[in-house]
């Protein structure tokens, strides 16, 4: 406990030491943290027992968040690979009002189908990533095809090159985003993916947002070596929805900010099935993913998906089942990586797109101060993911 008190009075003294902003400054702390030292003594993990009222750290900020139970019925929750929401646990902070922590609400199994989507159909041509910057439509029309094998027996051969799934950093689905831009457009759209919709409405309805619509996604793909620069995400046109963050495989570390950047950031762990909302104040706030934690040593995988998906799905289920050798291609890959999911809605009912002015009234535009998903041995340096919208 000793410790723990002093990692917390360190990280908070380092804050306020002159210089950078407060936010740079734990960044760069936790960027550099040790797993399994009191460094990460300050970080809140809401999936602890004691969480909402114990002594760990962070615990007089975390309190008690309502969830809208009668908004979703136990079949659609089950349909989405969703527990009941009466047994969710929900929380939040002091200080962010919106902000709402979700640890792992997945029926056990379940998270099997959203890894293999992210990898092996969301990743597919119509949608956008970033490896299409660099290589030709036919080169990236099924990277889990061209992958698979290499993830399968990464054991026999660790010296290999990356697959292109362990080079993918982004995907967008939906409306797709304009990196240079920051805009989303009319003309720039494919089908968001049904099953990913619904998952998103039923967990934005137990939130109290009915009648949320999926419009587009970002999804992140992270090694163990990634980092996610600070950032807002603004450049929806309708900011009174939420932002829905899905996460799955290694752990993270996720630093909550204020509207600028010299507000020092509260740091929480990010674990496999967790989900955050942001929305209300918290919908426009700094934050960043300034480190990705490797399992404790002996463990490959969180617990959580050690679990198969069911044999037997409910008749109308959105989750489709997982065969034995698409999970092995998945566990591989996790191993060494996490993936995340963000939904958002981009227009108000009735809202639509405004006309772009024309080309000699268009200002130059500009990609500094762009997020950045950074690795150290990517062979697509600085892939950009989330710039400041």
């Amino acid at each position: 406990m000793g410790k723990m008190a002093a990692a917390v009075g360190s990280v908070a003294a380092l804050a306020t030491e002159p210089g950078e902003d407060a936010f740079r400054k734990l960044f760069r702390f936790y960027r550099q943290s040790r797993p399994g030292t009191a460094d990460l003594g300050g970080v809140i993990d809401f999936s602890a027992a004691h969480a909402a009222h114990g002594p760990g750290p962070g615990a007089h900020k975390v309190v008690r968040s309502q969830l809208c139970v009668s908004s979703v019925s136990d079949h659609d929750a089950h349909r989405a690979g969703l527990q009941p929401v009466s047994k969710w646990r929900a929380y939040g902070l002091e200080g962010y009002p919106g902000f709402i922590f979700i640890p792992n609400p997945f029926l056990p199994g379940y998270q099997w189908h959203w890894v293999k989507q992210c990898l092996k159909l969301y990743s597919q041509k119509p949608n956008v990533c970033n490896l299409d910057k660099h290589m030709t439509k036919e080169e990236t029309q099924d990277l889990w095809e061209q992958s698979k094998e290499f993830l399968r027996y990464q054991e026999v051969n660790k010296r290999r090159p990356r697959s292109l799934l362990e080079k993918l950093r982004w995907v967008t689905l939906g409306y797709h985003y304009n990196w240079d831009s920051k805009k989303y457009s009319a003309d720039h759209y494919t089908p968001f993916p049904s099953d990913l919709a619904f998952l998103s409405e039923q967990v934005a309805a137990a939130c109290g947002f009915q009648g949320f619509r999926a419009e587009a996604g970002i999804l992140n793909y992270y090694r163990l070596d990634s980092t996610l620069g600070i950032h807002v995400d603004k450049s929806e046109l309708d900011h009174s929805k939420p932002l829905l963050s899905f996460s799955f495989g290694q752990s993270a570390i996720f630093l909550l900010g204020g509207l600028k950047r010299d507000e020092a950031p509260t740091a929480m762990f990010m674990h496999s099935g967790d989900i955050m909302v942001m929305s209300g104040f918290s919908r426009l706030l700094n934050h960043a993913v300034p480190k990705v934690l490797p399992s404790p040593k002996g463990k490959s995988l969180p617990c959580c998906l050690e679990t198969p998906l069911p044999a037997v799905l409910p008749r109308d289920s959105v989750v489709e089942s997982c065969s034995v050798e698409d999970w092995k291609v998945c566990a591989s890959y996790l191993e060494t990586a996490r993936v995340n999911m963000t939904v958002r809605q981009v227009l108000a009912t009735d809202q639509d797109f405004p006309l772009e002015p024309t080309e000699e009234n268009k200002k130059d535009t500009t990609t500094e101060g762009c997020c950045r998903l950074d690795d150290k041995n990517s062979q697509v340096k600085r892939a950009r993911l989330h710039p400041d919208r």
